[in-house]
């Protein structure tokens, strides 16, 4: 299954302007989903570094890229606040649900732009809860499970209005907003949200955190009564919201 919003990631960039022959910087990689969006934009005479604190997720990156067999993208291990001295300019860095996670998002944008070229891209795309979720039709089950992810974000210390604060936090780390745009992630009966993959995924962090427990998440279960209830209510539901935005270097 794609990424959520990958599609939505994929138009940023592009829209934004990452090019052939660029050299991109992607923040909190991950397992690479938006440095391979990248890659393919700067081909092969563009070059991609993608940087993740955590070991785990970058071994899957490099696999991928290994499989993919390119050249144009390498990861490296380190921390967005403290990059090697060694990793050279960029003409553009871009990021996903990155920014969410920083205690200081502006000193974090301020400490990446010194490795960002005069006049370079900064694209990035990050969530807010503040609307969602929301539906005419009352969907409790969806409603409840949106919930512990909620709460999980927060007590992980996540600022979950990060969408709507985009244009400030870029404006006040010294760039010049070029564009910000919003769309929601909707389901209806016959278009699913992975709300169940998620709570599948995330469900050590709900149990570490207290949020909920197992048999109230009942796991065997869940996707079976969320099916349920997106078939019976015949709603649309608005699951998350996704902002981008792209900003210049001066």
């Amino acid at each position: 299954m794609a990424a959520i919003g990958q599609e939505f990631t994929e138009n940023l960039l592009a829209d934004a302007g990452i090019t052939r022959g660029q050299r991109v910087l992607d923040i909190g990689c991950g397992m690479g989903d938006v440095s391979l969006i990248a890659a393919d934009l700067v081909g092969p005479s563009g070059e991609v570094v993608g940087i993740d604190s955590s070991a785990g997720p970058l071994a899957i990156a490099r696999d991928r890229v290994q499989d993919l067999g390119l050249s144009n993208l390498r990861f490296v291990q380190g921390d967005l606040n403290d990059l090697p001295k060694d990793i050279g300019e960029f003409d553009a860095i871009t990021g996903r649900r990155v920014l969410m996670y920083q205690p200081d998002a502006v000193a974090t944008l301020r400490t990446l732009c010194q490795y960002l070229r005069s006049g370079g891209l900064v694209a990035l795309h990050e969530h807010d809860t503040t609307m969602v979720p929301a539906s005419l039709a009352p969907l409790p089950m969806h409603k409840q499970a949106q919930g512990w992810l909620l709460q999980m974000l927060k007590g992980e210390g996540a600022d979950t209005h990060m969408g709507f604060r985009l244009h400030e936090v870029l404006t006040e780390a010294g760039l010049n907003v070029g564009h910000v745009r919003a769309e929601a992630i909707v389901q209806t009966p016959s278009q699913p949200y992975a709300l169940y993959p998620i709570i599948h995924a995330v469900m050590p962090r709900l149990l570490a955190l207290g949020i909920a427990t197992e048999a109230e998440i009942d796991i065997e279960t869940l996707e079976q009564r969320l099916n349920d209830e997106r078939l019976a209510s015949e709603a649309t539901y608005i699951a998350d919201m996704m902002f981008g935005a792209w900003a210049n270097k001066p």
